[in-house]
C-alpha cells in the first residue's frame, strides 16, 4: 500500500450548483475515511461540515454561472482543514467581517433562531470544528477555514480507561 504523505493538499474548483454536492460529500467521506484516524462518526459529522460550507457558498456567496472552490489540506496525524472560496457575486453582499458577527451573535447563549434555516453555520460548522475563520478575498468573496484537530478528546469513543463496572448481587 502506498504512504500517504505528510501534508496531503486538493483543491476542488466547481460549478455553482448543488448538483454536484453529493460527489462532494462522497469524496469528503472518503478522504476522511482513508487517510485519518477519525472515528467514523466524526468522519461523518465532517462530512457535514463540509456539505454545510459548500451549500453556504453556492446559495449566498456565489451566483449562478461561477464557481467555489473547496481545498482539503491533511497534516498527517495533527488535522484535517478545510478552505471554501466564494467569488462575493451571490445574494449576500456581505463581508469577513460582517459573516464573523453573523456568527458570534448566533453562537451566544440564548440567540432565538426564529425560522427553520440559519442554523448550520454555528450548530453544524461551529460546533463539530475546533477552529473557524473568515476573510475576504482580494479577488472578491470570503474564504471560511475550519480545522478539526485529529488528537481531540471530544471525538474519544470508548470509556476512559479508569472507569470499571461492578456487579452488586441482589438480595432479598
Amino acid at each position: 500500500m502506498e504512504e500517504i504523505p505528510e501534508t496531503t493538499k486538493i483543491t476542488i474548483t466547481m460549478p455553482t450548483s448543488a448538483y454536484f454536492m453529493s460527489g462532494i460529500r462522497d469524496f469528503t467521506l472518503n478522504l476522511i475515511k482513508n487517510t485519518t484516524s477519525f472515528p467514523e462518526k466524526w468522519a461523518f459529522r465532517f462530512q457535514s461540515v463540509v456539505d454545510e460550507l459548500c451549500n453556504n457558498a453556492i446559495e449566498y456567496g456565489s451566483s449562478p454561472g461561477s464557481d467555489i472552490r473547496i481545498t482539503f489540506i491533511y497534516q498527517k496525524d495533527q488535522y484535517i482543514e478545510i478552505y471554501i472560496d466564494d467569488t462575493g457575486t451571490g445574494k449576500n453582499k456581505i463581508n469577513a467581517a460582517g459573516l464573523q458577527k453573523l456568527f458570534d451573535d448566533r453562537k451566544e447563549p440564548g440567540y432565538v433562531f426564529t425560522g427553520i434555516r440559519g442554523r448550520g453555520l454555528v450548530k453544524i460548522i461551529g460546533e463539530w470544528t475546533d477552529e473557524i475563520d473568515f476573510s475576504d478575498r482580494k479577488e472578491g468573496g470570503i474564504r471560511v477555514r475550519v480545522r478539526k484537530y485529529l488528537k481531540d478528546e471530544r471525538k474519544a469513543e470508548t470509556l476512559p480507561a479508569q472507569t470499571q463496572i461492578k456487579a452488586v448481587p441482589v438480595t432479598n
